[in-house]
Parts: structure tokens; C-alpha cells; sequence
């Protein structure tokens, strides 16, 4: 009987492995935002390099904030520039605490870490450096406590 339930933990555990290492990370990156506040005109900018336009990516935003964070949400405006020059503008809500005041991302300490989906499953039709522009968008003129912002862009296999 040990034998049985020592195999099936061991087959639980390779197979959480193999489906949480199914991506291949392209970029992940974060900037920090200078003194916690985050002002209406400041521009977060990520150049990605994609090589791939076979398969298909999940891009995602990054955000860093602390418990000082007085909104539940975070408004952003976000231009992705392809190699061509085209450009897209999104306005992006991003949920950082649950309705009774719990922050979603990871914690230490004060310091609370969030990864939001933007793109899923996305293939990028041509080779080359595409631009991702973040602006926040809340009437705040400064956002504080908010500490980072990243970019993160997955392979799917």
C-alpha cells in the first residue's frame, strides 16, 4: 500500500513538472519606478525581440505594488508597436486585491508581486523588435506605491 501511494505522489509530482515547464520564457523583465510614484505622463517601454512567428506566446503584465496601494485595481494604457510600425492601443484593468481587501500577487513582506494576463495565445505575424508602451491610466496625476512594472512574453510549445 505504501508502495502505491509513494508511486502516485511521484507521478503527481513529475507530471505538475512537465505541465508548468511546457513554456518557453522569451522576455521577462521589470523597470522600477522612481521614489514609488508612478506620474500620468511616465511611459514604461519594452522592446522584445520575437523570432518566432510560428508559434503562438502569452504576454503578460508584471506589477509590483506595496500594501500602502490605496486602489483595489490599476488602470493602464498600453501601445504595442510591431517591426512595421503598426501600432494598437488597449486600455487594461488589472485586479490587484479580491473584494474584501486581499492582494492577488505573491507577497514578501509588504511588497506584492501580480502577473496579469494581456495576450494569450498570440502569434506575432512578422520577425523583429515589437514595443510595448505602459502608461497608467487612474486620475491620479501620481500613482504611488506602486514599485515595478514588467513585461513578461511566453512560447507555447
Amino acid at each position: 500500500m505504501k508502495y502505491f501511494l509513494l508511486s502516485g505522489c511521484i507521478a503527481v509530482l513529475i507530471l505538475s513538472y512537465a505541465c508548468n515547464n511546457n513554456k518557453e520564457k522569451v522576455y521577462h523583465k521589470f523597470v522600477d519606478i522612481r521614489g514609488n510614484g508612478w506620474h500620468a505622463e511616465d511611459v514604461i517601454h519594452f522592446d522584445v525581440s520575437i523570432t518566432d512567428t510560428v508559434r503562438s506566446h502569452n504576454v503578460y503584465l508584471l506589477i509590483r505594488n506595496n500594501a500602502n496601494y490605496k486602489y483595489s485595481n490599476l488602470y493602464v494604457f498600453i501601445t504595442t508597436t510591431s517591426p512595421m510600425g503598426f501600432s494598437v492601443r488597449d486600455t487594461f484593468e488589472l485586479i490587484l486585491a479580491d473584494k474584501r481587501g486581499k492582494w492577488i500577487g505573491k507577497g514578501a513582506a509588504d511588497i506584492f508581486t501580480s502577473r496579469h494576463p494581456f495576450k494569450l495565445n498570440v502569434r506575432f505575424p512578422y520577425r523583429g523588435i515589437y514595443s510595448f508602451d505602459i502608461q497608467q491610466a487612474l486620475w491620479d496625476t501620481e500613482l504611488k506605491n506602486i514599485s515595478d512594472i514588467g513585461l513578461q512574453v511566453d512560447r507555447l510549445p
